[in-house]
């Protein structure tokens, strides 16, 4: 069996092809051709251990990621087999795997929430997720400035930012990054809310990625009152483990407004609708994105054979 390590995962495929992949199955789970199993946590004396997979026989491919939480830091592994025999293909250190399909599938979501011509970009937390979003945010929507939160950014960030997405990139305060922003990314390790749910403007998409955790959150009540539509990766495991979702009221969080992203991806639910219109995407990391992107890879290591 072989093992494919972060380098190898960056040396063979780019963002693009990530969120090829990352859609199609999306729209497999959303028609009912895959699974998944949501993530189980497993924790004792402050060493935490998580796991969750899929099955995506469309891909020709079933997997698990396992992972280690300790003192904040994490360390991934995925293991991949092929959905015809069941034979063990690869292990994978996921790390590089984590860090695209995360924004892969955020710009999944905006190119159906956000406004087409989205120009300003807010992020909050400019850590290695939130590096990944702007540059993929970049790539995928004529932005022409980001602005950047985020209190630990050493002072080069803004230089290395904008030369990685080829956008002007400036350091604001939280207050500032969000007035008038086309697209907010919140990519924080934030307990509480990062701004003021009233400071978004009509038209505006938030893509809230920084937690998954029950006991946190990035937005307030404020900001998922105004959301015309809420997507998610997956209900069962979102309504369990998205602190934004499960400290907000209740009447903010039903069913009418929750909308998953396969139901978008596969055109069984609508997108954005008005150019007004507030629309939200919160994200906590699903097993189909952890497989399916390991499967991508294993295909072109072996030359496009499953």
């Amino acid at each position: 069996m072989q093992h494919i390590t972060d380098a190898m995962v960056d040396a063979t495929i780019s963002p693009e092809q990530a969120q090829a992949v990352l859609e199609d199955a999306f729209a497999r789970f959303g028609r009912g051709e895959a699974a998944m199993q949501t993530r189980v946590r497993t924790e004792a004396g402050g060493i935490k251990l998580s796991t969750l997979g899929a099955v995506v026989p469309g891909q020709g491919v079933v997997g698990a990621k396992v992972y280690t939480t300790l003192q904040g830091q994490f360390t991934f592994v995925i293991l991949l087999f092929a959905a015809d025999d069941g034979r063990a293909l690869a292990s994978f250190d996921a790390g590089a795997i984590t860090r695209l399909r995360t924004a892969a599938c955020s710009v999944i979501a905006a190119r159906r929430l956000a406004r087409p011509d989205a120009q300003v970009m807010a992020l909050y937390g400019a850590g290695v997720q939130g590096r990944m979003h702007a540059q993929q945010m970049a790539a995928a929507f004529p932005l022409r400035e980001i602005r950047v939160s985020d209190p630990y950014a050493p002072a080069t960030l803004a230089d290395e930012l904008q030369a990685a997405c080829g956008v002007p990139v400036r350091l604001v305060s939280p207050e500032a990054a969000v007035e008038g922003a086309d697209i907010v990314v919140t990519a924080s390790r934030s307990t509480t809310p990062l701004f003021r749910g009233e400071q978004l403007v009509e038209g505006s998409f938030v893509a809230a990625i920084g937690s998954s955790l029950p006991h946190t959150r990035e937005l307030d009540d404020t900001a998922l009152r105004r959301a015309s539509r809420i997507a998610v990766e997956w209900k069962p495991q979102t309504l369990k483990e998205a602190g934004d979702l499960v400290l907000a009221a209740p009447s903010l969080v039903t069913e009418e407004r929750l909308v998953e992203l396969g139901e978008l991806v596969a055109g069984l639910q609508p997108g954005r609708q008005d150019p007004r219109e507030i629309t939200l995407y919160k994200s906590v990391g699903v097993g189909l994105e952890d497989v399916a992107l390991a499967g991508l890879v294993w295909q072109r290591l072996q030359g496009g054979r499953a």
